[in-house]
């Protein structure tokens, strides 16, 4: 059995594709941003915000809590302690 080498380039997508493939609109994700809520995989030289895959996921993951009634203050303490719990003792 041989083994596919794997693409090390990740896929990166603008707001629009990476809205799309997560299903929610491009005004949303863009209030994610602007709340703080999300941060971009990349951003190139011009200023062009990207989303990897792992980037989407949470992105989908955020408006699935919100449309079951997390407020988007809820879920940013919520990833927010999440990355506090993971650094561990200081």
């Amino acid at each position: 059995m041989s083994l596919k080498k794997t693409d090390d380039k990740k896929r990166l997508l603008a707001i629009g594709p990476a809205a799309r493939l997560a299903k929610v609109s491009r005004q949303s994700l863009q209030y994610y941003l602007m709340i703080g809520l999300l941060e971009p995989t990349q951003i190139t030289s011009t200023g062009r915000r990207l989303f990897d895959d792992l980037a989407i996921k949470k992105i989908r993951l955020i408006w699935e809590l919100n449309q079951n009634g997390y407020p988007l203050r809820a879920i940013r303490d919520l990833f927010e302690e999440k990355l506090t719990n993971r650094k561990g003792p200081a």
